[in-house]
């Protein structure tokens, strides 16, 4: 019966360790999510600004070729 009793009390450790671990890794995925969101940000900004001066130059060599 000691055993039994024994085995049961490791049991509900190992349980209680599994639902720490989840959340643990449910913290670092949020974090590599948001580290994800953040380079996205700086990326694109840094595209819309490269892609609209290209589309200023693309628009002023138009306008000077119509005239």
């Amino acid at each position: 019966m000691k055993t039994f009793l024994t085995t049961l009390a490791c049991n509900r450790q190992l349980s209680r360790f599994s639902t720490r671990q989840q959340g643990v890794t449910m913290i670092e995925y949020a974090l590599i999510a948001a580290l994800i969101a953040v380079v996205l940000v700086v990326v694109l900004t840094a595209l819309g600004v490269e892609l609209g001066i290209t589309f200023t130059k693309i628009k002023d060599a138009l306008t000077s070729a119509n005239k």
